[in-house]
């Protein structure tokens, strides 16, 4: 592998997810196995390398310079993960190092003093001090000399959730720098200690840390004992050096393909930031509205690439269709002013009829400033105001203990989806129980709308053939007083002004909640029916292109991903690469 064949193929997959992050730890993974560079016949085989080591160290002892090292078991097949080449061996990570040792918590200077290394110093790009706590001069002089930090020490992190596993190589440290109890140091003998820190930070041994943190619920710590018998794939000495200088290089030059793809990403979503911009901005001049949504529509694919940009585009086709942007006017239309008059005459008979309360009569009570002007013919109303009924189920009696395998299906917030019902999960109560619940039985084309917790705000109309069913008190029924605003309400509700309006007006301590005296004071856009009707169906064809948009950015991102293991088929046999990225075996304790 190398410069010229990841440029030649980059762009091939430059924008599967991840993509330089997973070039990243394939280069490494090759390092590491030799086939990053070619070995050489003429250099001197890493177990001669093991012997010199073994000597210095004998003399080092000898001098009283380090401890007398632990005997560390030999390195067994069931230990390797991987054959490596011929001229190279494993071995142990104390095996090939003076000194491993974890930091000491001191006692802190409360002003100026001496910086003491901590996990947070240690960051992926090399060291840093800027907010470092220190220790006084009386504390640093108890300090053994062994444990000040030295050039080419490796900083292990070796606790943490989120900083564990980190390492970095010290270039050039301050005078007198010690770790604390949260750093393991690492100090090479007569091996290239980039070269190490290569093996330590692929997926092999990072990835496995990184993992057992994460998934654990107790402190994960990697602890001296642990980097000691860490083994290693060693290669000539002469081969680690060139490794390293290769690994420098397409890391080099992956930085420069991660900068071009954030650049690419940056430009792409100022436009697509500018287009959406004008299409949200408020009374436009129509003629030039209608080349900006002209241009959207023509430019819907390569103005969304992400999911969140898709996300985006569908909250921006919602804000249209409520503020009467997205389709034309007809003057032959009837006014809302009429359709309110027919919602009037049915509430009125509804009361007479003893259906609805008479309190539900009552005129709706605008806040001072609508959230936008409407269009000629368009009506202002709420949402208490035209429907019939709205407010939120109930618990059964007995809680969860009232739920049964068969009968009255009973819908919980985790059913209510955006657009439509998910029953994969819904329970069921007995019709004794529904019968006692009658007051929030639902029916076909009501609203549904989760009104508490993390899922707020999220609506769907209730379809045809669900047949009988009854709600919790986490969801809403808004039940309109006549039938067909029932489908342009749901635009309404799942337009961004309106989850704002319930965003805003959430109560209670911890989970967040809507009150029905609340949600019926939120205002709505009433167009004439028939332009509903328009609405609606635009609104609908346009959120099937973004599920087409969606699915197919998915299948583009299974290609590209699929390519991009292809790609490093070419360069590592598949026998061996299968599972290299992902495959971890344990640490060894």
């Amino acid at each position: 592998m190398n410069a010229g064949w990841l440029l030649a193929h980059y762009e091939r997959i430059a924008d599967a997810p991840e993509a330089v992050p997973r070039l990243r730890r394939f280069i490494l993974s090759l390092a590491v196995r030799g086939k990053l560079v070619e070995q050489d016949p003429n250099d001197e085989p890493a177990a001669e390398l093991l012997k010199r080591i073994g000597v210095e160290k004998a003399r080092l002892v000898k001098a009283e310079l380090i401890k007398r090292p632990k005997q560390l078991e030999a390195v067994e097949r069931d230990d390797t993960e991987f054959c490596i080449p011929s001229s190279w061996c494993w071995t142990r990570l104390g095996e090939v190092t003076s000194y491993i040792q974890r930091g000491k918590s001191p006692k802190y200077a409360s002003a100026d003093g001496f910086p003491v290394v901590s996990q947070k110093c240690v960051q992926w790009h090399g060291l840093d001090l800027d907010k470092v706590r220190k220790i006084t001069y009386q504390s640093l002089v108890t300090y053994e000399d062994i444990r000040f930090l030295r050039e080419g020490d490796l900083l292990w992190n070796s606790t943490g959730t989120g900083t564990i596993g980190r390492i970095i190589r010290l270039i050039d440290p301050p005078e007198r720098l010690v770790c604390d109890s949260h750093v393991t140091v690492v100090r090479c003998l007569f091996v290239s200690s980039e070269h190490i820190r290569t093996w330590l930070r692929t997926g092999n041994v990072y990835g496995l840390i990184e993992e057992r943190a994460a998934g654990s619920t107790n402190q994960v710590e990697l602890t001296a004992q642990m980097a000691l018998n860490q083994v290693v794939p060693l290669p000539p000495l002469a081969e680690q050096h060139r490794i390293v200088a290769k690994v420098d290089e397409l890391m080099a030059l992956c930085d420069r393909l991660e900068v071009s793809r954030t650049q690419r990403e940056k430009t792409r979503d100022r436009l697509e930031g500018a287009v959406l911009s004008r299409l949200n901005a408020p009374d436009p001049d129509p003629a030039i509205f209608r080349n900006h949504a002209g241009f959207a529509l023509e430019n819907l694919a390569p103005l969304t690439t992400r999911s969140d940009q898709i996300k985006a585009l569908r909250q921006t086709i919602l804000s249209l269709a409520v503020r009467g942007k997205l389709v034309e006017q007809d003057p032959n239309d009837e006014p809302a002013a009429e359709l309110v008059k027919r919602i009037a005459a049915e509430k009125a008979r509804l009361v007479k009829a003893r259906k609805i309360k008479k309190a539900s009569l009552e005129s709706p009570i605008f806040p001072n400033n609508t959230p936008f002007s409407l269009p000629t013919g368009w009506a202002w109303s709420t949402l208490g105001w035209i429907c019939s009924k709205t407010g939120s189920g109930s618990t059964p009696r007995g809680g969860k203990k009232a739920y049964k395998p068969s009968g009255v299906v009973f819908l919980r917030s985790q059913n209510v989806h955006d657009y439509g019902l998910r029953l994969s999960d819904a329970v069921y109560i007995d019709r004794a129980t529904h019968e006692r619940m009658s007051g929030t039985a639902i029916e076909t084309s009501d609203l549904l709308l989760n009104i508490t917790g993390g899922s707020i705000g999220r609506c769907c109309l209730v379809p045809d053939g669900l047949g009988e069913a009854n709600i919790s008190q986490h969801v809403a029924i808004i039940r309109t007083a006549i039938n067909g605003p029932q489908h342009f309400m749901r635009c309404v509700v799942l337009s961004p002004y309106f989850q704002d309006f319930i965003s805003n007006e959430q109560t209670g301590a911890g989970r967040g909640g809507l009150p029905k005296n609340k949600m019926d004071r939120i205002p709505v856009p009433l167009p004439p029916l028939a332009e509903q009707h328009r609405i609606v169906a635009k609104v609908d064809g346009l959120m099937a292109l973004c599920d087409r948009l969606e699915a197919a950015l998915a299948t583009s991102n299974d290609n590209r991903l699929c390519l991009l293991d292809a790609l490093l088929n070419e360069v590592l046999p598949a026998r061996r690469l299968r599972g290299h990225l992902t495959k971890r075996k344990k640490l060894v304790h």
